[in-house]
């Protein structure tokens, strides 16, 4: 066994990712008694762009120096790889919109990292996620965190319960800002850096260019809803339903209103814009598969549904169960929602789950 780990205290792998949040996450944990051990979790990234986990896992072991406590590397390339980036490609070749940082803390924090700890004798491990584990009737439920603007539920909703029991969320039930002042009091080394952007394995690189390594990108047509040719686009596979930016309107008008992806057609490599008044009816329903729930729901209940992080959310009606499916039917006129991305359900602040959009 490792050194500062004594018979009776638990022991707690905390993911240092070299940021302030999971900074805090240690120095808590250790002030309230366990053994803390740090770990940086090593990804992938393609070897034509530059990724900067060098000085992350530098920071990372700064950190773990300063606090005292043992620092490990996760090795996590290969799940990150496969899982993540593969997936992430294959979904866009499919015309859908997948979400990288669920499948990342699916397959990688909850995953390739929990297997990690265990295997070393952890007893549970640590993030720096916005979020709250709370104990309920029969076992822990996964809360949104205080901070509301900082909130990431939305990106746990595959965690079952089994992780959810093994896993701590120390910063959960504290503002942002605050969390950083907590770090400056107790000189942390990384408590001035900037909070990290965007998903490594891109860098400073955006999805249509990362995407282009593997997927053959053609300009096509912008169209309005009339059917008229009004600009280009770099490829219809990149777009997202929702998508304000990334293609070109043949158009000098300064006042025109904004233009949003309204729906893309990959066989005919186009893409259809139209203002933001664009709603879905309040009775089309929201089908979702490879679904996750660690609470029940019943057929009837109305709970809260949301399609996008920091989305404000709509009531949806609980329309059918099935193996592995859910569906819902939103109550309220509401934004489209992007086929593949996550659809998170919640009571109240209770994140219950969710599933991918069909």
């Amino acid at each position: 066994m490792m050194r500062h780990m004594h018979t009776g205290q638990k022991t707690v792998f905390v993911g240092l990712s070299g940021g302030v949040d999971s900074s805090v996450a240690a120095l808590r944990l250790q002030r309230e008694g366990y053994n803390v051990v740090g770990v940086f979790i090593k990804v992938w990234h393609p070897d034509f762009m530059v990724c900067n986990w060098e000085q992350e896992r530098l920071d990372a072991m700064r950190v773990a120096a300063h606090l005292e406590i043992p620092f490990l590397t996760c090795d996590a390339e290969a799940e990150y790889r496969d899982e993540v980036a593969h997936s992430f490609i294959e979904e866009y070749k499919a015309g859908r919109t997948p979400n990288p940082d669920v499948l990342c803390n699916q397959h990688v924090k909850f995953g390739a990292f929990l297997r990690f700890a265990k295997a070393k004798g952890a007893d549970l491990i640590a993030t720096g996620h916005y979020a709250q584990r709370v104990p309920g009737e029969t076992d822990f439920e996964l809360h949104r965190g205080v901070d509301t603007q900082k909130d990431q539920t939305y990106f746990l909703w595959t965690l079952t319960q089994e992780q959810l029991r093994s896993t701590l969320f120390p910063v959960g039930d504290t503002p942002k800002d605050e969390i950083r002042a907590e770090a400056q009091a107790a000189a942390i080394p990384t408590a001035a850096k900037k909070d990290s952007q965007g998903i490594c394995f891109l860098g400073h690189v955006d999805i249509p260019e990362f995407l282009s390594h593997y997927i053959d990108l053609t300009p096509g047509n912008v169209r309005n809803e009339a059917g008229a040719v009004i600009g280009q686009h770099k490829g219809a596979f990149v777009y997202t339903i929702g998508q304000r930016h990334g293609f070109t309107l043949h158009t000098t008008d300064q006042h025109r209103p904004a233009m949003f992806v309204l729906e893309k057609d990959i066989h005919n490599n186009t893409i259809t814009v139209g203002p933001k008044e664009h709603v879905v009816q309040n009775n089309q329903a929201i089908t979702l598969h490879s679904t996750q729930l660690r609470q029940p729901v019943e057929i009837g209940e109305q709970i809260l549904a949301q399609v996008r992080y920091r989305q404000t959310p709509f009531l949806v009606t609980v329309a059918e169960l099935s193996d592995g499916r859910v569906t819902v039917t939103p109550t309220e006129r509401r934004e489209p929602a992007a086929i593949g991305q996550s659809c998170v359900l919640y009571r109240g602040e209770n994140c219950l789950g969710g599933g991918i959009i069909k």
